[in-house]
């Protein structure tokens, strides 16, 4: 019988067991929006150039960070979309929850807190802080908002290790210091100031201006040249 429609097998790779490079840790999430929109339109397959159309990513780097995964694909049928989602969604752990919360209610902050991270079902801020009596006691969309000095407390109530930090920057050390003895373990840092925490605690500085600067940069001096 010839014109078989089976399709090729898949490979089933374990977890790998050595670290990914971190700028392919940091595109793996982006794998994963596109697959969840391509699994619910019922595609079955992908190649590593349409992720390439559709991410702006080249294609040579998509397989070479699928590889750092395992065997993920087969050669001249691409990815198996559902397969593909199920092993990024194991991987990522997009099935735990992980509570966040912010401190500091400024501007920024109520912004970060009506926002919070609503295309993703895996994290989730459940708490405010700020020292501004106008401001505790109230929400942001359902969002307490609670006095700093209850931070430990919420803390522990929900297992939470990262706080998003939009203080300012007069405040930006301390209040880093109040967070790590309350046993937080990740700091996302929306303020200019570098900060310093022991080792155990991991800290990511997003620095708008310095963000928009570089943008501004590269449109002037490359471009038509797409980043990786």
């Amino acid at each position: 019988m010839c014109g078989s429609s089976q399709k090729p097998e898949v490979p089933t790779p374990s977890m790998p067991e050595h670290k990914i490079p971190q700028v392919t840790a940091k595109r793996l999430p982006l794998y994963y929006r596109y697959l969840e929109k391509l699994h619910a339109i019922g595609k079955q397959r992908v190649s590593s150039s349409d992720l390439s159309d559709a991410l702006q990513i080249d294609p040579a780097t998509i397989r070479r960070d699928f590889s750092y995964l395992g065997e993920l694909g087969k050669k001249g049928y691409g990815y198996n979309v559902t397969y593909l989602l199920q092993f990024l969604r194991d991987f990522l752990k997009q099935d735990e929850v992980t509570n966040v919360v912010l401190v500091g209610v400024g501007n920024l902050g109520t912004a970060l807190l009506r926002y919070n991270f609503y295309r993703s079902h895996n994290t989730k801020i459940v708490a405010g802080f700020d020292l501004d009596p106008a401001k505790v006691g109230t929400d942001v969309d359902g969002i307490p908002v609670y006095a700093l000095e209850r931070l430990p407390e919420v803390i522990k109530l929900h297992n939470v290790e990262v706080a998003i930090l939009t203080v300012p920057l007069s405040a930006a050390q301390s209040t880093t210091d109040y967070l790590v003895d309350a046993g937080v373990r990740g700091i996302l840092n929306f303020t200019p100031a570098r900060l310093t925490a022991p080792s155990r605690v991991r800290i990511h500085n997003i620095d708008l201006t310095i963000e928009l600067q570089t943008l501004i940069y590269f449109l002037k001096n490359f471009p038509g040249e797409e980043s990786d």
